[in-house]
């Protein structure tokens, strides 16, 4: 038979474009419907095994992507969120909540795809309402799958009579293990399981591949689809390669599972398909669901090998930043509001330390232009604003219950303590865009302007310190010599604005730089005023 190669190839890889950008225009408008607290549920709800599936599972319907669902909590993992085996529980679930997609395509509605994107076009560009432009954008990406599917369908079509592809398909029916490296490349290339199912769904629905030969197929393209989250973990912390590696592992475990007892799941689904009178693209939907579920049940119990097993296979010690409060017990409020007090200033003492970890590493950046650098600063003040919140919200609810003349003075101080330290996390933040801003636009300061901000950093930093440890242990001494330290940075500010633009003067610096310059010892400046803040609390 001849085959038009360019028509069929064009029309599938259209297909393809057009299924993989509905199914994230659709994931992202569910997502926007739902509210983007994604990250808040997967935070808060996974306290227990069953409790992490059954949120991995919510999270990814809601977002219609098991990658972005694993993507997210290998992020979580990284930033210290989540622990390794709530992650697991997650990951699970996610797995089999991306079986939804290959039900929602089992379900033939591509009759109706192109009103349905019509309906959604008319409320994404007719309607100012937000939730109405969601809704829209649901629409027009549902419609959007059915017809890139059948693009993808009709491109595959004249396959079924060329000789090589029968070959192939006979050969995959005969050697299972074929098709599980086939569905594996495929998925690695593609970066969507939803995507490489769909295929598999109209391949099957086509009667171009046997059951036995699509199911390993499908077991493939599970493993496959594993790859979003280790390149995801390749930069993060040991923590979040474990989670990946988690990943693989539930994958391929369930994948030689399922391939011992092919034979029996294949009859299992014939005999299932007579009973619901399954149409074929349901019947891979089945399956796909049928593996998840089975394999999840399978190794829920597992999570404790797994995690010491991924903690084995990758080693190192973790540098995971704890985001969570270590110290804001919510009894102690009612039942003891002065000892309440005192462990919500061990938590603002974290905020302090955690600000200190950020200039450390602020001046490392400058000095080695290393970016692991500027994921550990990221992290720290995200951390430093999570603590910020929870200890604000804790403080708040402490104000209500009565307090001595002394502690109202203390829940005071320590309201403005946090505001203080979290202001020096946003100028670490703001120095950190600077130097990736002179890095990027290849700006260099001279050895003198280096040497000077090298001066003003380690006064700023050994400034920091100081308030800290003088909040810590009360110490009168300490936070006058950080008053007196904060005089030294305004002078020194002073005295290096006008050297640097003696050296812009003689053209020794470019101004570029000479901008670059200002604003860093402008936001040391700052955060020499936040450390007297803090100093000027303990003396009051």
């Amino acid at each position: 038979m001849e085959l038009n190669i360019q028509e069929m190839i064009f029309q599938f890889l259209g297909g393809l474009g057009l299924f993989l950008f509905a199914i994230k225009f659709m994931g992202d408008g569910l997502q926007r419907a739902a509210g983007d607290r994604l990250r808040e549920i997967l935070d808060r709800f996974t306290t227990n095994p069953l409790m992490g599936v059954l949120v991995g599972i919510l999270v990814t319907v809601l977002i219609q992507s098991s990658s972005g669902t694993t993507v997210i909590t290998v992020g979580l993992v990284s930033a210290g969120f989540m622990k390794l085996r709530q992650a697991i529980c997650v990951i699970m679930g996610a797995n089999i909540g991306t079986t939804v997609t290959a039900f929602i395509i089992g379900i033939d509605v591509g009759t109706y795809a192109y009103p349905i994107m019509a309906l959604g076009a008319v409320f994404l560009f007719f309607f100012k309402k937000d939730v109405i432009n969601n809704i829209g954008q649901v629409m027009f990406g549902f419609a959007g799958l059915f017809i890139g599917l059948e693009m993808m369908s009709d491109g595959m079509k004249p396959l079924r009579d060329w000789q090589p592809f029968i070959d192939l398909t006979v050969q995959m029916a005969d050697t299972p293990i074929l098709g599980v490296v086939v569905g594996t490349i495929f998925t690695l290339i593609v970066q969507s399981s939803s995507a490489t199912i769909g295929i598999l769904q109209g391949l099957y629905a086509e009667s171009l591949i046997p059951l036995k030969g699509a199911l390993p197929v499908l077991f493939g393209d599970n493993i496959g689809t594993t790859i979003t989250a280790i390149l995801a973990s390749l930069a993060a912390s040991v923590a979040a390669r474990r989670a990946a590696a988690t990943h693989v592992l539930f994958k391929v475990v369930g994948t030689n599972i399922f391939m011992l007892f092919l034979d029996l799941f294949t009859n299992y689904i014939q005999w299932i398909t007579g009973v619901l009178d399954l149409e074929p693209k349901m019947q891979i939907a089945f399956a796909h669901g049928t593996f998840n579920v089975i394999n999840t049940i399978i190794q829920l119990p597992l999570i404790g090998v797994w995690a010491y097993v991924v903690t084995k296979l990758i080693p190192g010690e973790d540098t995971v930043i704890e985001y969570n409060p270590k110290y804001l017990d919510e009894t102690l409020i009612s039942q003891s509001p002065s000892v309440a007090l005192g462990q919500a200033k061990k938590e603002i003492l974290r905020m302090g330390d955690f600000a200190i970890q950020g200039l450390e590493e602020t001046m490392n950046y400058l000095k080695k232009s290393d970016k692991k650098s500027v994921d550990t600063i990221e992290q720290l003040e995200e951390a430093i604003n999570n603590l910020d919140r929870k200890s604000t919200d804790y403080l708040v609810k402490l104000s209500r219950q009565s307090l001595s003349a002394n502690d109202s003075k203390v829940h005071n101080a320590l309201l403005h303590n946090i505001r203080d330290i979290e202001r020096i996390g946003d100028h670490v933040e703001n120095i950190v865009d600077l130097i990736t801003y002179k890095e990027n636009h290849r700006i260099w300061f001279s050895d003198e302007a280096f040497d000077e901000i090298k001066e003003m950093y380690l006064l700023t930093m050994n400034t920091v310190k100081k308030a800290i440890e003088a909040l810590e242990h009360q110490d009168y001494n300490l936070a006058r010599e950080v008053l007196k330290n904060e005089n030294e940075i305004d002078v020194m500010e002073r005295k290096l604005r006008k050297l640097h633009i003696k050296r812009l003067n003689d053209g020794i610096c470019s101004g570029t730089a000479g901008v670059v310059f200002a604003d860093i010892i402008s936001n040391l400046e700052r955060i020499g005023d936040h450390a007297s803040n803090i100093a000027e609390s303990v003396l009051e």
